[in-house]
C-alpha cells in the first residue's frame, strides 16, 4: 500500500513537474496546438480546389446534358423501320419524309436526307446519308472531349496544389522547426488537394468513358438502319 502511494504521488510530482516545464519553457510558451478543421484547410486552398469544384460542375452538367441528348437520339418509334419500309414500296415519298421529320432522332433526319435523294444514282444517296451520319455523331459527341480534358486536368491541378503543400511544409521547417503544429497545416493542404483533385478526375473519366460507350451504341444503330434503308432501296418492289 505504500509503494503504491508513492508511486501515486511520484506520478502527480511528474505531472506537475511536466506542467511547469511546459508553461515556464520560453519556447513552448503561448504555443496551444492549432485544430484545423478539413473545412478551414480547404478554404485555405481555394485558389486550387475553387478551379477543381468549377471543373467539378462543368463535368456533371455534361455528363447530364450528354446523357440524355443521347438517350433522346436512341429513342425509335415502333415499326419505324417498317413504316418507312411501306412508304416507298407504295410510292408515298411525302409521307415517308413527314415521319422522318416528326421523329426528331438523327436516325430520323440520316434517313429523311437519304429519302428526298430518291431517284438519284445510289452512290450519291449513299454519299448524302454517310454525310449526314457525321454531322449528328459530330453533334452526339458535342463537349464529350471536355470531359476528357477534365479527368487529365484535374489531378494535375491537385498535383500542383500537393507541391505548394509541401513547399509550405519546408519552408515551416526552415523558418520554425520540426514541430508537428507548425508542419500539419501543410501537410493537410497538400493532401486535400490531391484527394479533391483524383476524386474529380476519376469521376470525369468514368463519365467520358460511359458516354463514348453510348455514342457508339448510336452510331451502330445508325449503321444498321442505313443498311436496311439501302436494302429497301435496292428491292423496292418486294
Amino acid at each position: 500500500m505504500r509503494l503504491l502511494f508513492l508511486l501515486q504521488q511520484g506520478g502527480l510530482n511528474v505531472g506537475g513537474m511536466a506542467a511547469d516545464s511546459t508553461m515556464t519553457d520560453p519556447s513552448m510558451a503561448g504555443q496551444g496546438f492549432k485544430e484545423d478543421s478539413i473545412l478551414d484547410v480547404m478554404i485555405d486552398s481555394w485558389y486550387i480546389n475553387g478551379p477543381l469544384l468549377i471543373l467539378s460542375v462543368l463535368a456533371v452538367y455534361i455528363f447530364f446534358e450528354r446523357t440524355m441528348a443521347i438517350t433522346k437520339a436512341l429513342k425509335e418509334e415502333d415499326n419505324f423501320m417498317n413504316k418507312i419500309k411501306d412508304y416507298i414500296h407504295d410510292g408515298k415519298i411525302d409521307s415517308a419524309r413527314n415521319l422522318c421529320s416528326t421523329s426528331r432522332t438523327p436516325i430520323a433526319r440520316m434517313l429523311e436526307k437519304g429519302i428526298t435523294r430518291i431517284g438519284k444514282p445510289m452512290d450519291d444517296i449513299k454519299a448524302s446519308i454517310e454525310n449526314i451520319a457525321k454531322l449528328e455523331v459530330y453533334g452526339l459527341e458535342k463537349n464529350i472531349s471536355t470531359l476528357a480534358t477534365i479527368a487529365g486536368a484535374a489531378p494535375m491541378i491537385g498535383f500542383l496544389g500537393t507541391v505548394i503543400g509541401m513547399v509550405d511544409v519546408f519552408y515551416t521547417i526552415r523558418n520554425e522547426g520540426n514541430t508537428l503544429d507548425s508542419l500539419a497545416g501543410g501537410m493537410m493542404f497538400a493532401m486535400l488537394t490531391t484527394i479533391v483533385g483524383l476524386v474529380v478526375g476519376i469521376l470525369a473519366y468514368m463519365a467520358y468513358n460511359y458516354l463514348v460507350a453510348r455514342v457508339s451504341k448510336v452510331v451502330n444503330r445508325m449503321q444498321a438502319r442505313s443498311i436496311e434503308f439501302f436494302d429497301i432501296l435496292e428491292q423496292p418492289g418486294k
